[in-house]
């Protein structure tokens, strides 16, 4: 499988990221990246429960990647994506780290994590945190060096991020068939007073994708690209 299938594959067991929000440093806004069912559903075993769609794929590295914010002379800046563990574990090992891109992975066993680690493979990373109030943490110090912090997974993860003040927006593929998932998003962005959907053009800006089609389809299942912001 692709980077994408497998970075975004949720898992209802994901390592909790810890949050007392009063304890947030200042730190880079979070975005949410994910794609799910019309009944929010994520994942389904550990891994995603629709056919590969190659497009979304693209959409999910190219957007990740991206760097929105001017480069400073000599500073190559990249975005961070922070992850639970086992989201991490079901990327395939020849598609991590996550490349070009600072991958961040969350876990209350740094030590154990780290042994399992392959340092000629991994030599871009991974950093390892804690939680999610860690990892902000540690970017602090990297504020030249890294642009946009994105969430990949899994569902626990999702949940402690939308809790955080610092969550400001959502990138949400709508797949418009239902499968069979054994792990849900938790919040429906459209029925929440917390989230307004944006239009077109502030998607197109916000991922520096040219989104000609509202709705894409490939092999039989339907979906279309979202961006929700907090109000």
């Amino acid at each position: 499988m692709s980077e994408s299938s497998q970075a975004t594959a949720q898992n209802q067991s994901s390592t909790p990221a810890a949050s007392d929000a009063s304890t947030m440093p200042k730190s880079p806004s979070l975005t949410l990246i994910l794609a799910a069912t019309p009944s929010l559903g994520i994942g389904k075993g550990g891994t995603l429960p629709w056919p590969q769609l190659k497009k979304e794929m693209g959409y999910f590295a190219r957007v990740t990647k991206r760097v929105s914010s001017p480069q400073s002379t000599g500073t190559r800046k990249v975005n961070a994506v922070l992850m639970g563990r086992k989201t991490w574990d079901s990327i395939p090992p020849k598609f991590r780290p996550l490349k070009d891109r600072l991958n961040i992975v969350i876990t209350r066993k740094a030590d154990e994590f780290e042994k399992t680690l392959d340092k000629k493979s991994d030599v871009e990373g991974p950093m390892v945190a804690s939680g999610i109030v860690d990892a902000l943490a540690q970017l602090e110090g990297k504020a030249e060096e890294v642009d946009r912090v994105y969430v990949i997974g899994g569902a626990s993860v999702y949940q402690t991020a939308l809790e955080l003040p610092q969550t400001r927006y959502v990138l949400l593929t709508k797949i418009r068939k239902e499968f069979e998932c054994d792990t849900f998003f938790s919040v429906d962005l459209e029925e929440s007073a917390v989230w307004r959907r944006a239009g077109r053009e502030e998607l197109q800006e916000f991922t520096g994708e040219e989104v000609k089609e509202k709705v894409i389809e490939e092999h039989g299942v339907e979906f279309e690209f979202c961006l929700y912001e907090r109000v």
